[in-house]
């Protein structure tokens, strides 16, 4: 395993995370043997990084993870990170919802302390714009939701804090701007580099404005997300949670896989373009590590093994670049 150090909080992070959501299904419904052989494997092979949140499986992922982490062995240290989501209406002060949702998950994952406490709330000019987001005000506020990490870090609880880059980018890069944020986790993938670069004219999907380039500025940690955009990079069928979200809706999975299904065509073979989705990612300098959702010990085994590949070339990039453009514009591509 290689390791990165995340932005400027002195921490060095697998290159691979163990993502602990509803995609994988493993820590939310998995049992209890296959959870333990799961993170054991993934502690032996040096990934160092568990995300969870309270939102994942209503607080199964963290009992779960707390329940396997103690028994599944190994002598370095292991972060782990989770997430407040806050479902408000019209409150204005919203530290005592803060507090009271990060301390049921600290004794969900029977822990002391976490690394790092993210909001997992989408960021817009108002709120409810998209599903559960809220605006800048209610995080930078004087009863928002950055007044009660600070609590939660006066009393020792949580080392950094960290935001979900989904939303509107300005309203994103407002909140980032305050400095007092020190990683991020964002959409980023193969079919969808958008809050990393800058997107050709016509892109039809959600456009995250290369809000990671000002991230990177500031010195935070980038994780990225949805490296297999769901699966659809995969060629698996959707999961059960893509019927439910609303934040990655069951369309958008069906048009990635339209691509991906091209795509693999493309490159001669499903198993390339697995490898090519985790290169893509972490060919990126700007990243610090990918969170895979991984709910097996193949996967495990499988993930750090894509992890070690060679970075892509700038010419290969660009040659996947140009087959990308080709397929959103519905044009036959060749093999390179």
């Amino acid at each position: 395993m290689r390791y990165r150090p995340l932005g400027s909080t002195g921490i060095s992070v697998s290159e691979i995370s163990f993502g602990a959501g509803p995609v994988s299904a493993l820590l939310t419904e998995g049992s209890f043997e296959d959870r333990l052989a799961v993170v054991s494997r993934a502690i032996k092979l040096g990934i160092n990084w568990f995300d969870t949140a309270a939102g994942y499986g209503a607080g199964k992922s963290e009992t779960h993870l707390g329940e396997v982490l103690p028994r599944a062995g190994g002598s370095e240290p292991i972060h782990v990170a989770t997430k407040v989501r806050l479902l408000i209406e019209h409150e204005t002060d919203l530290r005592q919802l803060v507090v009271d949702s990060f301390r049921s998950s600290l004794q969900r994952l029977r822990m002391p302390r976490v690394t790092l406490l993210q909001l997992h709330n989408s960021m817009t000019p108002r709120r409810g714009d998209e599903p559960t987001s809220i605006t800048p005000e209610d995080v930078l506020g004087p009863r928002g939701v950055l007044a009660a990490m600070e609590d939660l870090r006066a009393e020792g609880l949580v080392d950094h804090f960290g935001l979900t880059g989904i939303g509107d980018p300005e309203a994103l890069c407002q909140v980032m701007r305050s400095r007092r944020f020190a990683t991020i986790q964002a959409p980023v993938h193969l079919l969808n580099p958008s809050a990393l670069l800058k997107t050709p004219w016509g892109f039809a999907e959600p456009d995250y404005g290369g809000f990671l380039q000002d991230a990177k500025q500031l010195g935070m940690g980038i994780f990225a997300i949805r490296v297999f955009a769901a699966g659809a990079l995969l060629c698996e069928p959707p999961s059960a949670h893509t019927f439910r979200t609303p934040f990655f809706p069951l369309p958008l999975y069906e048009r990635d896989s339209a691509r991906a299904a091209s795509l693999s065509e493309t490159l001669g073979s499903v198993q390339a373009l697995r490898e090519l989705a985790v290169r893509y990612v972490l060919s990126r300098p700007e990243v610090d590590s990918a969170i895979l959702g991984l709910g097996q010990v193949a996967h495990v085994d499988e993930a750090v093994r894509m992890s070690q590949l060679e970075r892509m070339s700038a010419t290969e990039t660009e040659q996947i670049a140009k087959i990308l453009n080709e397929l959103r514009n519905h044009q036959v591509v060749r093999r390179f």
